[in-house]
């Protein structure tokens, strides 16, 4: 099922009688099809709140979208595919390949310029996040993915380094008899994706091997890309009361960089590319191979081990526009990144389940421990007259991150309706630089420093009846700066800027679920409302040529209210709906380097007011399904001070599935138009851009097609 977005703000006059509508409509066509009842509600389990507890009784905001419904009718390619009606979740393509996609959770994480900050990513419990609270998405191979979990609030204190949320993808575990797929699909642009899975069990060993590759010539000038993927999972019980399981993956991204434009530019070309992305072929290759294992051990009926490891390889070679007069200067980095990535850490976790007054007692006590060694070299992107190739050296520096933060969490079912949840995490994270380049005019700029914070979470859960929970929680968050949001001072000052602090805040939430299990309408519905106060917020002080930089602004606050649903309306009808409303402000005014000031009161940079969501599939037939999605975006804050903003948009998608089994083959065709009234829109924002290059703009009508053909032996 897909989701959609619409808004509930002025000038769209839209209001929750429209959902309600769209329901009624929906039920009653369902009743003249004379159709079944709907089938009933699946049993789910969270896994992201360490102590698993099934989805209805979890004391979070969590959204859970299955793997089937984030392939069917899609690329596969990008997490904003099948994520983006999920409440509380800002993310949106950039069609920028070089700079993965722009997320946020809550507002958090909306000033990144390029990969994710502010929330925790993890891939079959491997982190996709450095120690420094930088994440990036690109490794989520969503041809094999099981399930992504997105969790949300206070609880994401226990994952360490994030304050606004967590997002784990978990791979498909291979069972059953051996089975073969391919598929292929192509569209507009020149987008094409060839994939191939592998999945079964032998010998008491359940694997899923798969390969893709995704190709594009981008909407924009300068926005080609190649993306080549692999990622296999093994799974093994080498005894009764054990569990093993091996992960290994690698992506490999060339992209082009056409970077933003200025808000006039966009309005006359849509497809415009300033010429500094042209002239110095801005591009960017990355690659990432890593390897993880992780052992299960059942002690006994009240005890559980688990232990998690990982390693690997990741190298990026990036050039940027930066003008050559702006690397004149001996302190300049260049205009070239050259970065290469040693990582790898553990997890240890203790599982006991015990008494407690007579109640049942959880608790989980564990120690995540990461390092990374990073090798960073910068380079003029030119050489004489030429530009957009590597010359001289300027930078060459050896940094190494780590952390090791214990955990504990604890789960008491205290009365027959009442649950109460605690938890604690030593948040330590370190920061060591060497430089190694050292020239007359650009001295010694080694150092390092050290961010520790206590995080503690509280959530209380009532249950009004066996339907219906109601929960409120409370919890602390520490959001250090990354590696690369010091890698530069303000102003063009030398050296790293080891002057940046970590962000705090303390956040409150209060939420319900329920489920709805009648004759013609079974789903759930959810409503939360949240709170955080923030101190020492990090937002973008300056970003011109690719070099972002960054200061403390003080204090933030970021309240609002989520509302989703999930319904099944008797067998053919589907209905998906999110609501957002986000109030995300600056609640201190702030200065930057050049003595520009912006008062309190502004919304932060690259959040948008309201975000909403409405999608209805139709299954006229167990071989067919037809969807249609609207989503809806408002304006996007730019810049601090908000003289910028994106417009505000609203977009359709239409998508139709055939699928047919003969004997051991099976077929699945697909299309989908995407933008269907081929509106003008704003995709995303490069927030304070230095030169008013803001936006990235989205595709106008875009086709896709594809199938695929699978085979079981």
């Amino acid at each position: 099922m897909h989701v959609v977005r619409l808004c509930l703000c002025a000038g769209w006059p839209l209001r929750l009688s429209t959902v309600a509508s769209l329901m009624a409509l929906a039920q009653g066509a369902a009743a003249q099809t004379g159709a079944a009842a709907p089938p009933a509600l699946p049993d789910v389990t969270v896994r992201s709140t360490l102590v698993q507890s099934p989805l209805d009784y979890t004391p979070a905001a969590v959204t859970i979208v299955d793997g089937d419904r984030l392939r069917d009718r899609q690329w596969q390619v990008n997490l904003s595919e099948g994520l983006s009606g999920t409440p509380g979740l800002l993310l949106q393509n950039r069609q920028n390949y070089a700079q993965d996609l722009q997320l946020s959770i809550r507002g958090h994480g909306a000033r990144s310029t390029f990969g994710v900050r502010g929330v925790q990513i993890f891939v079959d419990g491997i982190p996709s996040t450095m120690p420094d609270g930088q994440g990036q998405t690109s490794n989520i191979d969503l041809q094999s993915v099981e399930r992504i979990e997105v969790l949300r609030g206070p609880y994401s204190a226990l994952y360490g380094n994030a304050s606004g949320g967590v997002i784990n993808a978990y791979t498909e575990r291979g069972e059953g008899r051996p089975r073969v797929d391919s598929s292929f699909a192509m569209g507009s642009n020149g987008q094409k994706r060839l994939g191939l899975k592998a999945q079964g069990e032998q010998g008491g060993v359940g694997y899923v091997v798969s390969a893709s590759r995704f190709l594009t010539d981008g909407f924009r000038p300068q926005s080609a890309a190649d993306k080549n993927q692999f990622n296999a999972r093994l799974d093994t019980d080498p005894g009764d009361s054990s569990h093993l399981m091996l992960v290994a993956n690698h992506v490999n991204v060339d992209a082009q960089d056409p970077g933003g434009v200025t808000p006039a530019d966009w309005r006359a070309n849509p497809r415009a590319t300033a010429q500094g992305p042209l002239d110095f072929n801005t591009r960017k290759n990355m690659r990432q191979t890593q390897v993880g294992l992780a052992y299960d051990f059942r002690v006994d009926a009240a005890n559980a081990l688990r232990l998690m490891v990982y390693a690997g390889q990741r190298h990026i070679t990036q050039y940027q526009s930066t003008p050559v007069a702006a690397q004149k200067p001996a302190t300049s980095a260049g205009g070239v990144i050259d970065l290469g990535r040693d990582y790898g850490g553990m997890d240890l976790r203790w599982a006991h389940d015990a008494q407690l007054a007579d109640a049942p007692l959880n608790l989980v006590l564990g120690l995540a421990a990461n390092v990374v060694e990073e090798d960073r070299q910068g380079y003029n992107n030119f050489l004489g007259k030429q530009l957009g190739v590597m010359g001289a050296l300027r930078r060459d520096e050896r940094n190494t991150l780590n952390n090791a933060d214990p955990y504990l969490q604890a789960s008491w079912a205290f009365a027959p309706r009442w649950k109460l949840d605690a938890g604690l995490r030593w948040s330590n994270v370190k920061f060591v630089s060497r430089d190694h380049y050292i020239v007359p005019g650009n001295g010694d700029d080694s150092g390092s420093t050290r961010f520790r914070r206590w995080l503690p979470m509280l959530s209380l859960q009532h249950a009004l009846n066996a339907a219906t929970q109601v929960y409120a929680s409370v919890g602390g968050g520490m959001e250090t700066p990354t590696f690369n949001e010091i890698s530069y001072r303000p102003g063009g000052l030398p050296g790293l800027n080891f002057g940046l602090q970590p962000a705090t805040s303390t956040s409150a939430e209060i939420g319900l679920r329920q489920r709805i299990a009648g004759d013609v309408l079974r789903g759930q519905w959810t409503a939360a409302l949240f709170h955080t106060d923030t101190k020492n917020e990090i937002v973008a002080a300056d970003n011109t040529g690719g070099r972002a930089t960054y200061r403390n602004a003080g204090r933030t606050r970021r309240q609002g209210a989520e509302l989703a649903t999930q319904l099944q309306l008797a067998r053919q009808w589907q209905l998906n709906a999110a609501l957002t409303v986000l109030d995300a402000k600056l609640r201190d005014g702030i200065c930057d380097s050049k003595g520009s000031c912006v008062p309190a009161g502004k919304r932060i940079a690259g959040t948008a007011r309201t975000q909403a969501a409405i999608g209805l599939d139709w299954r006229p037939h167990d071989d067919w399904r037809i969807g249609a999605d609207w989503r809806h975006v408002s304006a996007i804050a730019a810049n601090d001070s908000n003289s910028a903003q994106a417009p505000g948009y609203g977009v359709l998608a239409l998508s139709t599935g055939y699928t047919r089994q003969w004997g051991p083959w099976k077929l699945n065709a697909f299309a989908r138009i995407d933008n269907l009234a081929d509106k003008k829109y704003v995709g995303s924002v490069i927030v304070n851009e230095g030169n008013g290059r803001y936006y990235e703009a989205a595709p106008g009508r875009q086709w896709m097609a594809g199938m695929s053909l699978g085979y079981q032996f």
